[in-house]
């Protein structure tokens, strides 16, 4: 809605998220390409085969800690308003 508020209206971005309620990070948010995503899915299946006791938290750590994957976000910093 915001998008649409920008290209039709005119507004700024800041104006139109303020009115929509939204962050200007999740208004340029971009999901990531579909083969990042079947690139972290292989690592997490790879990783919930050698660990299965482990959960979503301790998975998210190793990945973003141990491995030191770039597109690893800490939780909150992405886009939940989408």
């Amino acid at each position: 809605m915001a998008v649409n508020a920008v290209a039709r209206c005119a507004v700024s971005i800041a104006l139109a998220c303020r009115a929509f309620g939204v962050s200007e990070t999740c208004y340029r948010y971009s999901p990531l390409l579909s083969d990042e995503n079947e690139h972290i899915a292989d690592l997490l299946v790879g990783l919930t085969e050698a660990r299965k006791t482990w959960g979503s938290g301790l998975c998210f750590l190793h990945l973003r800690n141990v491995k030191g994957q770039p597109w690893i976000l800490l939780p909150g910093s992405a886009c939940s308003h989408a």
